[in-house]
């Protein structure tokens, strides 16, 4: 059932439009309008970006809709300057067969803070956000400095904004569900916060944290063998997600899926000791 709040999408004849593939057939000023919604309008406070024609200080476009007509999906990519290396702000988003809508990606970056490669390996060959090769020292640093696995740059909190804007524009598509996988332990405690629950993994989350409490199997093996399997690291999300990665599991990170019913939270924690999604210096 839609909002009242969120009165559904409709076309130039009035129909309702129900998906992404939908709004890209139509033109394209009136299909960016929609999508600008997404955008969390903290990105205009922070930085010199024209809120209308979504400009920078030189006058040149500082977002990009990537929404093609004939797909069902949108990639939004917001950046200081398009030639700056790093997104501000990514996201893709995209139809699924079941009338869901797929977060498949969200990248925030705070441009004024360190750099640190973990995204290329030793060689500089991308390494697709170290799930492939990874690059240790730089890990090391991004570790020390409070980010998380698979960060370049600590956060910038735009992720609730964005995810309110989400939430609404699926509600007046009249999609049922949201539906993710979370690239790393990390980020599907922070899809809990925000109210989500498991298709996949919860067993696997909740395992998580049994081994993680004093005396367990992952517990125990936080044996100073490595930097990223320190004792204490247990404690803390930060500690656990460097571990993970570092694959205390035994076993790759994946088959975690999880979904969110618009305006409903799922009221899901396993990890009873982090409360807030801004659990860390480097959160989105």
């Amino acid at each position: 059932m839609r909002s009242r709040r969120s009165p559904p999408l409709l076309d130039a004849d009035g129909l309702p439009l129900g998906s992404l593939r939908e709004i890209n057939l139509l033109p394209m000023e009136v299909k960016e309008g929609i999508y600008r919604e997404l955008l969390p309008e903290k990105i205009f406070d922070l930085f010199p970006i024209e809120r209308e024609a979504l400009l920078d200080a030189d006058g040149e476009r500082s977002v990009q809709f990537i929404c093609p007509a004939g797909l069902g999906l949108v990639r939004l990519d917001v950046r200081l300057r398009r030639s700056d290396r790093d997104s501000l702000f990514f996201v893709e988003i995209a139809d699924t067969p079941f009338r869901q809508m797929e977060l498949s990606f969200c990248l925030v970056n705070d441009p004024s803070s360190p750099r640190f490669q973990v995204d290329v390996d030793v060689d500089g060959r991308d390494n697709s956000f170290a799930t492939t090769r990874r690059n240790r020292g730089e890990e090391e640093r991004a570790m020390a400095a409070g980010l998380l696995p698979h960060q370049v740059r600590r956060g910038l909190g735009l992720f609730s904004q964005f995810f309110r804007n989400l939430e609404c524009l699926v509600a007046r598509l009249g999609s049922g569900l949201i539906v993710a996988e979370p690239l790393s332990y990390d980020n599907a405690i922070r899809y809990e916060r925000y109210g989500f629950d498991y298709l996949a993994g919860k067993q696997l989350m909740q395992s998580i944290d049994a081994d993680f409490q004093p005396g367990g199997a992952l517990a125990q093996r936080l044996d100073g063998s490595t930097p990223f399997r320190q004792p204490g690291m247990e404690l803390s999300l930060w500690g656990r997600s460097w571990a993970i990665h570092d694959g205390i599991l035994g076993r790759p990170w994946d088959g975690v899926r999880i979904y969110k019913v618009p305006g409903r939270h799922a009221g899901i924690n396993t990890f009873p000791g982090v409360l807030s999604p801004a659990i860390c210096k480097g959160s989105s």
